[in-house]
């Protein structure tokens, strides 16, 4: 089936457009997320580039958008509840949230890399607002934080576009490719310090512990899960365009190392899966250079349901026992079943544990290092996915099981379905993947 990529890119702007009131906009929110997951669903064929590109590596990308766009506006039915001081109103929540949906979609199925740019400041313009909805001293500090480190960022990545266009005359992705001179391997060198800045990669990730440990959890979700991988899409086009596989490897190797280390002496929840998030997308970096692209998808795509979960589990955490420190959740095994067990599979699932998607697409990528001789960046992987996994579970699991003083309160029921919904599709994703490769 043909589907227009357009249809898809809008149906997030129409959900703003036709909805009068708060609860006609909640539902079209979540009515625009089935309908766009229905839509690259059905897609067979993929058309021919023209202004959008619509291949298999932005239909994934695509499609974990919209998923995650989707379970984030279930959940946040039950989450945002904005009251008193905030610097937007509960409307302009879900407004800002469809139009951060579009904005990345747009950034992924768009044929040129100026387009690309401007999708991906455009992420920036209408999620910044987002991490204000709980407003307090520190929100609006992570706040301004986000905008400026990513702004940098944003301007060098423009300094990569300009020399592409000195080089080829075009910006247009499927038009390049066969020059190798010293202008475009500076450009695709300084894409990868400007669009890393999004993705997180060292030594430009600085922003991104306090913006998701600041946001709702929703949006959370939405930054972890699929923002960051937005941003790794157009690195990777730009790899194409003259492959850096040394610099983008090290890249990867050393920012997997550094977050994987500064895991352990993590004292916040949210802020502990938000250095995980490097930590993924640092490997998926270096999955993607090594030419080990269905290894990093997998990745990508467990990770997207996996740090989603994780990011719901939390959410359900802070508004039940309103604390965001690690040492003050304990026993939650028996005081919040459904977020104990959502908690467990989603830690298990983002660190690579079997048989989760993201231990088949890092055993891939491990793999294809092996196969290359690379033997010191695969040891160094393979530490950094030790210390991960050790610090994140041993987090999660005092808080799940170690007994403590700790009052709760209920949460709505559709926190706990979504967030549970979600972990169990990153262990599908892997049972579906093992099954395949067998």
């Amino acid at each position: 089936m043909n589907v227009n990529p357009l249809l898809i890119l809008l149906t997030p702007i129409l959900a703003n457009v036709f909805a009068p009131n708060l609860r006609v906009l909640k539902l079209a929110s979540a009515a625009s997320g089935v309908i766009d997951v229905v839509l690259l669903a059905l897609i067979h064929n993929m058309e021919s580039p023209g202004f959008f590109l619509l291949d298999r590596l932005s239909w994934t990308f695509a499609l974990m958008i919209c998923c995650i766009y989707l379970t984030s506006t279930l959940y946040s039915l039950g989450y945002i509840e904005i009251r008193g001081k905030s610097l937007i109103s509960e409307p302009l929540y879900y407004v800002l949230l469809n139009l951060f949906t579009a904005t990345m979609l747009f950034t992924v199925l768009v044929n040129n890399f100026g387009l690309m740019w401007v999708g991906l400041e455009a992420t920036t313009i209408s999620s910044a607002l987002l991490l204000t909805v709980e407003t307090t001293e520190s929100t609006l500090e992570a706040t301004w934080r986000y905008i400026i480190l990513v702004s940098a960022g944003i301007t060098l990545a423009f300094v990569s576009v300009i020399l592409l266009y000195y080089s080829f005359g075009t910006l247009t992705v499927t038009q390049m490719g066969g020059l190798e001179t010293e202008t475009v391997k500076l450009a695709v060198l300084v894409g990868l310090l400007g669009f890393g800045t999004k993705v997180g990669v060292f030594p430009v990730f600085t922003w991104l512990p306090d913006a998701h440990s600041e946001a709702p959890s929703p949006v959370s979700a939405m930054f972890s899960g699929v923002l960051l991988p937005s941003a790794l899409y157009i690195a990777y086009r730009l790899y194409e365009v003259l492959p850096q596989p040394l610099v983008y490897t090290w890249v990867g190797v050393i920012t997997a190392l550094v977050a994987s280390l500064l895991m352990v002496s993590q004292t916040k929840f949210k802020r502990l899966f938000a250095y995980s998030s490097i930590e993924n997308m640092s490997i998926a970096l270096l999955g993607l250079s090594v030419g080990q692209v269905n290894g990093a998808l997998l990745l990508l795509l467990s990770h997207a349901f996996g740090k989603a979960g994780a990011f719901y589990a939390c959410g359900e955490l802070i508004k039940s026992a309103k604390t965001r420190e690690i040492r003050e959740v304990r026993g939650i095994a028996w005081r919040m079943k459904a977020t104990s067990t959502s908690l467990l599979m989603s830690s298990l699932a983002v660190t690579g544990a079997p048989p989760f998607g993201a231990f088949v697409g890092e055993f891939l990528i491990m793999r294809s290092l092996i196969s290359k001789d690379m033997i010191l960046q695969f040891s160094l992987v393979l530490a950094s996915l030790v210390i991960a996994f050790a610090a994140v579970n041993y987090h999660v699991t005092s808080m799940v099981f170690q007994e403590g003083e700790m009052k709760v309160e209920r949460v709505p029921k559709v926190m706990s379905l979504v967030s549970m919904t979600v972990s169990l599709i990153s262990l599908l994703i892997g049972l579906i993947s093992l099954g395949v490769m067998a």
